[in-house]
């Protein structure tokens, strides 16, 4: 399993899971290459409103023909009501009965499309598929190495036992273990294993980037699984308000910031990973009002 959550300040309510369950051919209601097409149509009508075959042609490497007839097939079998032809301005634009159809609406998205855009044009400069000029900026994260990655996905995957060798920033020292690990996990840039750990004696969130050495995977099934993780299988809520520390309309301003509604947000977070996230909220300290710390929690009674 395959756990993503977001930064604070994107859509932080909500994370995406993988579960790397085989489907059957009849399962999967759409081609996948056409859903990427798809999904690129929705995000680039809904946040700039204005679609052309461009786009796609410039995104996928397709002929302007192909290009219309998945903006027409999009239209007639995904979303009738959402998309119409302006002629003045020459493309689709959203309708007033938009609703997204295979996304969710959402400004991480149209986000995450300008940062896989910035990434290509690392390798290949000349490419351009019609988005706006950008500045991406990548703040530091973890490192990951695939030598590291690949084994612990094999574990995972494959539902074995590995050995391994870690460090903390209370042992230096690389201290040997045996883990079970069931689930990756991504909170913002830092990476975790959520793992039976035959060290802590238990279930355990392990930072990818203070393993040593490559996991050496053992040939024996491993016992821990998910479903014995209770914490994993239990999930609660952390409510958030803007700081109290800051005016009224000042919190109202902090509120939009969030998405907050009513001025609250709440994060429903598997009990397992709640001090990961509490660890990457911008949570106020003290009664002095802080920009960068400007939430506070919610207590429930």
């Amino acid at each position: 399993m395959l756990i993503v959550m977001q930064d604070a300040n994107s859509s932080i309510s909500n994370h995406a899971a993988y579960e790397p369950n085989v489907m059957k051919k009849t399962d999967w209601p759409i081609r996948w290459d056409l859903l990427l097409r798809y999904r690129l149509i929705e995000i680039i009508a809904l946040w700039e409103g204005r679609l052309t075959t461009n786009h796609i042609c410039h995104a996928f490497g397709i002929g302007r023909q192909q290009a219309s007839k998945d903006i027409n097939t999009y239209l007639r079998e995904i979303a009738p009501e959402n998309l119409t032809y302006d002629r003045h301005l020459k493309g689709y634009v959203p309708t007033r009965a938009f609703r997204p159809a295979v996304t969710l609406g959402q400004w991480r998205e149209y986000r995450d499309l300008i940062s896989r855009d910035d990434d290509l044009k690392q390798n290949f400069e000349d490419l351009d598929i019609g988005l706006p000029n950008t500045e991406l900026v990548r703040l530091p994260g973890q490192a990951g190495k695939p030598e590291v990655l690949r084994p612990l996905i094999q574990t995972i995957r494959q539902n074995r036992r590995a050995d391994i060798h870690w460090v903390s920033l209370e042992s230096t020292r690389p201290q040997a273990d045996q883990i079970e690990p069931h689930s990756l996990v991504c909170i913002g840039s830092h990476w975790f294993i959520r793992t039976w750990s035959e060290v802590a004696g238990g279930y355990a969130n392990l930072r990818v980037s203070r393993l040593r050495g490559e996991p050496r995977l053992r040939s024996t099934k491993a016992r821990h699984r998910r479903d014995k993780d209770a914490a994993w299988q239990e999930r609660v809520a952390i409510s958030l308000r803007p700081h109290s520390s800051f005016s009224q309309v000042q919190q109202s301003v902090i509120a939009e910031d969030f998405g907050m509604s009513d001025g609250e947000l709440t994060l429903s977070v598997r009990q397992a990973l709640v001090p990961l996230v509490m660890a990457q909220l911008p949570l106020g300290v003290g009664n002095e009002p802080d920009p960068n710390r400007p939430l506070a929690l919610i207590e429930r009674r």
